[in-house]
Formats: structure tokens, C-alpha cells, sequence
């Protein structure tokens, strides 16, 4: 199939229904709204279901119940909408119920503004609801990564029975780029009779709940929980290196589309014959931290630089990862401001000849 020039927020409609999605629940905000202008025609087409629900709350429980009868659905929203749907994502991942949720990040705190942002990293990666419990986070940095995520997305909150977030920016969603479909082959949805809500004349029924009276059965339900978050942990890692294989002195570490203006940054600075390489999380969580660990004990490495759109919200991480055997610097633009490759470009060079004293 040829390629089809798409804005983000389109291709997140199309990349769902290519990847079997029936049901999609959301309630408009901006920067993302498109993704429901575009699946409230597109969706009736393949005889699926869309509600434009009254607020992100029925959204969210929408999906919950969907999911609950053993459909693949998914939900759109920006920050702070994402904010009103934490507590049913609690309750989703302690129903252990596979589902889609995509945060196209504006700038906050509060209503804050409608500009790119990256300052829902926290949100995100340590869970918006209450309790212990994760969501695999992925961030896609360009148009085409994120319709292939948004397929691989559904199968990946199957085999794990627990949501899957993907988060990016107003930028992303308001882009457009070329996109092909078929890059990813989509999965079919895997059985859910055994713990679907599907009807029980012929077997045992299902009881979708996340709710534990007893507290050492409760207990027990979390340590199964961290069992599943190690493993998704141990085989779900995902990271893109760039320039990094002629042993960089400086390592850089940006996602989405913060990572595209680094990358370019890079470009210019290593045609001035400085070494500076790139590592993109592209899962948020699990977070790449062995791969950041390994870099930091190699001697060629001299310093670590973080460029995010938040006020260092994945410095943390880095940080923690490479339990700062070597400088981590950081630079930042926040309030739905972009960094620009010149000013990322002055940032950069004065870090690696800091490195070299």
C-alpha cells in the first residue's frame, strides 16, 4: 500500500482500526481532538462503535467496561483529561483488563496552555491513580512510530492483561508526515473466555473486580502485580541508539519529539568533529536504565546531557540509571515553548568541551 500523508492525531484513528480496534470513548480537548473527529466517521465504517462521552471520567469508565467484555477499545486525551481518568486506570490494572489509553501532552500545570509539552513524564511513568501498579508507557517521536506503536500497542496490553499508555506531544499530533500502515502486521485479538464478560451458559463465569477485603489475598494479588511489571521489564525494553557507535564522549538522552531536534543538533556538531551520541527511550516504562548504566561505566564516556520539554522530569531517571558516575547536565524549554536546534546546538557544544577539561 502506498503511503498516506496524515496528521498524527488522524493516524492514531487509523493505526487503531488497522490494528482491530472496535470501540473508541473520549471527550474532546485540544491538542488531540482530531483523533475524534477523525474515528467519529471512520469507526462507523468498519462497523465500529464511537461515544463522545459527556467527560473523561465516563470516557475512561467506557473503556473500562469494553474492555471488560473482551473488546479492544481505546481512549484519547491531553493532560489534564488524562488527569480525571487516573482512578479508573488504577481500577483497570487492578481488574488486570487490556486497553489503550494516548496522552498527546500540552503544558500545565492547571489548564496551563495548548502547546507541546513533555511534563506529564511523572504522570505517566509513576502511575496517575492510586496503588501499586504501572502502565507500559511508549513514546513515539515521529508520525510513522506512532501508528506502529498504536498497532503493537493492543497486542501488547493482551499479553500483559494491563493498559498501555502512549504518550506524545502537540506536535506529533498536529504534524503531518507519510505513513504507511501495513509496516506493522496487525495480531488478532488472542481468546478472552477466560476472563472476559462475554456470557456464561457454556463455562465458569468471569467476575471482572479489583477489590480485596482480605488483605493478605490482596497481598498477594500485588506480588503478582510486580512479577508482571519485572517481566514486562525484563522482555519490553525499547530504545533507539543514534551516533553511537564510535564511542561518543558525550551521550545524550531525549524522547519524542525532543529526540528529533537532538538528533539534528547532533548532525551539526558532529560535522565539527565532536562525538556526541544519542540514546531514545522509546518505552518510557520499563525505562532503558541497564542500557544507560552500561554507557556510564565505559571510560569514553565522559558526561551525560538530558534535553526534555518539562523541568527534568526523566533527569530523575537518568540520573538513577546511571547512578551519576559521570556528569548529567540538562536543558530545558517549558510552558508549550519548543526547544529550537540552534539554542540545542550551543547547549550541547558547551557540555562536550566542558567534558574535555
Amino acid at each position: 500500500m502506498a503511503k498516506l500523508l496524515m496528521k498524527g492525531a488522524e493516524a492514531i484513528g487509523e493505526a487503531a482500526i488497522r490494528a482491530g480496534c472496535t470501540a473508541y470513548f473520549a471527550y474532546p480537548i485540544t491538542p488531540q481532538s482530531e483523533v475524534a473527529e477523525y474515528l467519529s466517521k471512520r469507526l462507523a465504517e468498519v462497523g465500529g462503535t464511537f461515544v463522545q462521552a459527556e467527560s473523561e471520567v465516563a470516557a475512561a469508565q467506557m473503556v473500562y467496561g469494553a474492555a471488560g467484555a473482551g473488546v479492544r477499545v481505546f481512549t484519547t486525551s491531553s493532560s489534564p483529561g488524562v488527569s480525571l481518568m487516573a482512578e479508573t486506570m488504577s481500577y483497570m490494572a487492578g481488574s488486570e483488563l487490556p486497553a489503550v489509553f494516548v496522552n498527546i501532552m500540552r503544558a500545565g500545570p492547571g489548564l496551563g496552555g495548548i502547546l507541546p509539552c513533555q511534563s506529564d513524564y511523572n504522570q505517566a511513568t509513576r502511575g496517575a491513580g492510586h496503588g501499586d501498579y504501572s502502565f507500559m508507557i511508549i513514546a513515539p517521536s515521529t508520525v510513522q512510530e506512532l501508528a506502529d506503536w498504536m498497532i503493537r500497542a493492543f497486542p501488547l496490553s493482551e499479553k500483559y492483561r494491563n493498559p498501555v499508555m502512549i504518550v506524545g506531544d502537540g506536535l506529533i499530533a498536529q504534524m503531518m508526515e507519510p505513513v504507511d500502515f501495513d509496516a506493522v502486521k496487525a495480531e488478532e485479538m488472542p481468546d478472552v473466555e477466560g476472563w472476559a464478560t462475554t456470557g456464561a451458559k457454556n463455562r465458569p463465569r468471569n467476575l471482572i473486580n479489583s477489590l480485596f477485603l482480605d488483605p493478605l489475598k490482596l497481598e498477594e494479588f500485588n506480588h503478582h502485580l510486580k512479577e508482571k511489571y519485572e517481566r514486562m521489564a525484563r522482555e519490553e525494553v525499547r530504545y533507539e541508539n543514534y551516533m553511537m557507535d564510535d564511542e561518543p564522549e558525550l551521550v545524550c538522552v531525549a524522547y519524542g519529539t525532543t529526540a528529533r531536534i537532538v538528533k539534528t543538533a547532533i548532525d551539526v556538531l558532529r560535522a565539527e568533529g565532536l562525538k556526541i551520541g544519542l540514546i531514545r527511550p522509546i518505552t518510557l516504562l520499563p525505562f532503558p536504565k541497564d542500557i544507560l548504566r552500561a554507557e556510564s561505566e565505559k571510560p569514553h564516556v565522559k558526561g551525560f546531557a538530558v534535553v526534555e520539554m518539562s523541568n527534568g522530569q526523566m533527569l530523575d531517571d537518568v540520573k538513577w540509571a546511571t547512578l551519576e558516575r559521570k556528569p548529567v547536565s540538562f536543558f530545558s524549554r517549558n510552558g508549550g515553548i519548543v526547544p529550537n536546534p540552534e539554542e540545542t546546538v550551543e547547549f550541547l557544544r558547551k557540555e562536550y568541551e566542558r567534558t574535555q577539561k
